[in-house]
C-alpha cells in the first residue's frame, strides 16, 4: 500500500472543529450550571413565600376569630344599653314591673338561647340579633 497523503489544512481544521465543539460544550455546561443554581434559588424563594403565605393565612384566621369575639361582645353591650334605656323609660313612666323585668334580663347577659325570646316578649317589635 502506498502511503496516504495527509492534507494538513484539512486535519488542522478538523482539530479546530473538535476544539471548538469542546469549548462550546464547556460553555453550555457552565451555562447549565448557572441555570441550575438560579432554579434552586427560585425554588428556595418559592418555599419561603409559601411558608410566609401560610403564616399570613394563620394570622388572618386568628384576626377573624378575634373580630367575631369583639362583635359578640359588642352585641351584648348594645343589648345591655338597650335594656338599660328601657329600664329608664319604664321608671320614667312609672312601670316598675317592666323596669324590674328588664333589670333581671340585664343580669342574664351574656344570653342563653332563651334570652332573645324573653326580650321579645318584654319589648315587642324589637329584634334581638347581632347588629341591633
Amino acid at each position: 500500500m502506498a502511503p496516504r497523503k495527509i492534507d494538513r489544512v484539512g486535519s488542522k481544521s478538523q482539530t479546530e472543529k473538535k476544539l471548538g465543539v469542546r469549548v462550546e460544550a464547556k460553555r453550555v455546561k457552565s451555562e447549565m450550571g448557572k441555570v441550575r443554581e438560579e432554579q434552586e434559588c427560585s425554588k428556595d424563594e418559592q418555599r419561603k413565600l409559601i411558608t410566609r403565605f401560610d403564616e399570613i393565612a394563620k394570622q388572618c384566621d386568628e384576626l377573624k376569630q378575634e373580630t367575631e369575639m369583639i362583635e359578640k361582645q359588642s352585641a351584648i353591650t348594645r343589648a345591655k344599653l338597650v335594656l338599660m334605656f328601657g329600664i329608664l323609660k319604664a321608671r320614667e313612666s312609672g312601670d316598675l314591673v317592666q323596669a324590674a323585668n328588664l333589670t333581671a334580663l340585664v343580669k342574664l347577659l351574656p344570653w342563653k338561647k332563651q334570652a332573645p325570646a324573653a326580650l321579645e316578649s318584654i319589648v315587642p317589635g324589637k329584634t334581638w340579633t347581632r347588629g341591633t
